[in-house]
């Protein structure tokens, strides 16, 4: 397939671009590297246009150069603390993007799309997480992630759009040194920055009503990710429609539990300086990730230890990778 990976330079982008080309699909990003970085993608074609200030004429130009088959859209804001901050430009920006991007499709014959979707859109839900639960999102970023679903819903019954939305839960890990997760937005990058800065880790909490009194989250390696958006591509039915699927391992892992294995694998001597609870943190919520094994035949290869060392190691100079 020709594919369109758009915020291809980001961290999750990058590495299902990686992952196309290795197994040889041709592969086009659209970025502009407002936020990816161009080392990610290597001699990959790069269209550098910002979905959200280009038209829709622009992107349908860009489908029809490339003679795109299939499309995976993980361009967007994705800062839970800045979309509440800054509301509007969230809905304009993450909405305003896809809206674009399907009309575009829509125009250039493109009729295959998988979007990164978030759990974020299930708000305040705990425990084990089915699509089914309701998708109530607390945050503007979560509130324009489900709009997204809903417009590809919509398109669908409009016209021929097979398309599928990946609920992912907590990514983590590299696949590549290159390709690490450079902002420090998640637990393991803010863990880390704590660790090189010799400062002690916070959690939040010790509280709750969970093994250890810490919240307990479904992290999930990055690779796992990304290849689930090749599974899901490759599956996708010959009939239009918007699939909803979770990503996640189905397995809970506590935050002391992945702040001990961080300063575990690093060495450091440090303890996590516990603080008050932060307000809206659920106590536990997992993915229930029957849907997508059944739709695609995806389950998640990679465990937290393996997220825990390669996210150590992408950290390291490159003299000590070799």
């Amino acid at each position: 397939m020709r594919v369109l990976v758009t915020g291809g330079a980001g961290y999750i982008g990058a590495h299902t671009v990686q992952l196309l080309a290795a197994r040889g699909d041709e592969v086009v990003v659209l970025d502009n590297l407002g936020s990816g970085k161009i080392e990610r993608i290597g001699s990959t074609p790069l269209v550098n246009l910002n979905l959200s200030t280009a038209t829709v004429e622009e992107v349908e130009a860009a489908l029809r150069e490339h003679a795109i088959d299939a499309v995976i859209h993980f361009a967007a804001h994705k800062q839970v603390g800045e979309s509440v901050a800054k509301p509007a430009m969230y809905y304009a920006d993450n909405v305003g993007s896809i809206a674009k991007l399907v009309m575009a499709m829509e125009n250039a014959g493109v009729h295959k799309l998988v979007f990164s979707s978030s759990a974020a859109v299930y708000g305040n839900a705990s425990g084990a997480i089915t699509e089914a639960a309701p998708a109530e999102p607390i945050s503007p970023y979560g509130a324009t992630k489900l709009i997204g679903e809903q417009i590809l819903s919509a398109a669908a019954q409009a016209w021929a759009l097979r398309a599928a939305s990946l609920r992912y839960f907590n990514v983590g890990g590299a696949g590549d040194a290159k390709l690490a997760d450079s902002v420090a937005l998640n637990l393991i990058p803010i863990c880390l920055d704590h660790i090189a800065a010799d400062t002690a880790p916070v959690i939040f909490g010790d509280d709750y009503d969970t093994p250890d009194g810490t919240c307990v989250r479904d992290y999930v390696h990055v690779v796992d990710v990304a290849e689930a958006h090749l599974a899901v591509l490759d599956a996708l039915p010959e009939e239009p429609g918007n699939v909803i699927l979770n990503v996640g391992t189905g397995v809970g892992t506590s935050v002391r539990q992945m702040v001990d294995a961080l300063l575990a694998v690093s060495g450091s001597a440090l303890a996590a300086d516990v603080q008050l609870r932060r307000a809206g943190d659920p106590a536990a919520i997992v993915g229930d990730v029957t849907a997508i094994k059944e739709f695609a035949g995806w389950s998640a290869r990679f465990s937290v230890d393996d997220i825990v060392n390669s996210a150590w190691q992408a950290r390291q100079p490159a003299e000590a990778q070799s």
